[in-house]
């Protein structure tokens, strides 16, 4: 099959949607199928070009096998409201050209939260005439709003109306959550067009492993309990509160909180714990993505943070099923909802409450002094990381993708998508 997808987050960024489209892709083109992706020069999300790239009008280059087309478009960085759109809406038109001028895919697929990514891959599916297949990484607009990125108005109204008749035009809609499907339900969307596929881990890139000790020298961690959140520093995130329970926590001397990453909200962050004097949170930038096991080597409880809004009761990060393939144990500060649910079935870690600094700085003295239970959550966590392997995902998604190629039964919801534990998944070495 050839697919041609359009995303404006691609490796070498990080954030979970580059990291999830890569990584699916990647099975896709080891199991024959073509794979052309259609993005921008990396520079998330701090708007600035990575090094050894450059905005062109059209670049194309191979990664993995999968043939990379990378665009020009308005850069800025990932905070903000007016430079944003004007991010996304020069990726809309550069993109939708782009598209156009490929040979004729079987299929389109665009991911979100990037919105206007959604809407030039309905663009080019409808002028060429193919499936579109919208992943839905995102409930946007309605997460730029819970954040405060924008006001209720007119305008979000209408990308409201927008985003519904995007779901309806669309071949199939691959969402990451049970509870995105059951929001899309509610609004009048065919369950039958609706897969769920969930975001997940590929096991062979993670695995328990010895502190590395040059990173742990490098930034002070030899001998310290970490707890260490990695990943965008954005809005959605409400790191504020771990700087709050790190303040409590600041008469235990062998405790650190390690962040890492980019984002919206990592200069304030800095700022924050620095006016604080808080001694016990260390900042690392950004790093590539084949560090990451390096750097969740450091760590001794994975942090995972969401700002208390209904709309993030529905999210499940990323992070959590890379933490599951360290075998590390897991904090969950975030609403209670799928997230927490996935936590406790396969009890890998504790959840709190979101922006209840008491609650987490009780949580982490909790795993900190108790060494017997952190073995046991790290034994369980480790053991559940099967069962949410990115290989079996990308056969899910290839699966919706050629019944809406086919045209399957998808448009009148003739043939519901299965669930993904009833997809079948083969061995495939990395």
């Amino acid at each position: 099959m050839n697919i041609l997808f359009l995303t404006e987050n691609f490796p070498p960024e990080t954030n979970a949607a580059a990291t999830r489209v890569y990584e699916r892709a990647c099975y896709w083109v080891r199991w024959g199928h073509k794979v052309t992706v259609i993005t921008c020069a990396p520079n998330f999300p701090e708007g600035r070009l990575f090094p050894g790239y450059a905005n062109r009008w059209r670049h194309v280059d191979d990664m993995s096998g999968i043939r990379v087309v990378r665009v020009k478009t308005f850069i800025a960085p990932n905070r903000g409201v007016i430079l944003r759109t004007l991010d996304f809406l020069s990726f809309f038109a550069s993109g939708s050209l782009a598209g156009l001028a490929e040979e004729r895919p079987d299929v389109v697929i665009a991911t979100s939260p990037q919105f206007f990514a959604a809407v030039a891959g309905h663009a080019v599916g409808a002028f060429r005439r193919v499936p579109f297949v919208f992943e839905l990484g995102d409930l946007w607009p309605a997460s730029i709003a819970a954040v405060g990125a924008v006001r209720e108005n007119r305008a979000l109204r209408l990308l409201e109306k927008l985003e519904l008749y995007l779901y309806r035009r669309s071949e199939a809609v691959v969402a990451l959550t049970h509870h995105f499907k059951e929001n899309l339900t509610a609004r009048g969307i065919d369950p039958g067009k609706i897969a769920v596929v969930m975001n997940g881990v590929d096991s062979w890139r993670y695995g328990p492993r010895p502190r590395d000790a040059v990173l742990a020298k490098e930034w002070g961690l030899e001998g310290r309990f970490v707890v260490g959140y990695v990943g965008t520093h954005g809005m959605a995130h409400g790191l504020t509160n771990v700087l709050d329970a790190a303040e409590r926590l600041q008469a235990e001397p062998g405790l650190r909180f390690l962040f890492v990453g980019a984002g919206a909200e990592r200069a304030a962050l800095m700022e924050n714990a620095a006016r604080r004097r808080l001694g016990n949170v260390v900042f690392m930038p950004r790093q590539p993505k084949e560090a990451m096991p390096a750097v969740w080597s450091l760590c001794d409880v994975a942090l995972v943070h969401l700002r208390n809004a209904p709309v993030f009761e529905g999210v499940v990060p990323s992070k959590l099923f890379e933490a599951m393939g360290m075998g590390l144990p897991i904090v969950l500060a975030a609403p209670a909802g799928e997230a927490s649910r996935i936590l406790a079935a396969d009890q890998a870690g504790v959840w709190v409450p979101p922006e209840d600094p008491e609650a987490l700085a009780n949580a982490v003295t909790g795993l900190m002094k108790d060494a017997e239970c952190r073995r046991k959550i790290a034994e369980r966590s480790l053991a559940s990381a099967p069962r949410h392997t990115r290989e079996a995902q990308a056969r899910q998604m290839m699966l919706a993708i050629e019944m809406a190629a086919h045209r399957r039964g998808a448009e009148a919801g003739l043939i519901p998508f299965p669930a993904a534990s009833e997809t079948p998944s083969a061995k495939i070495s990395p």
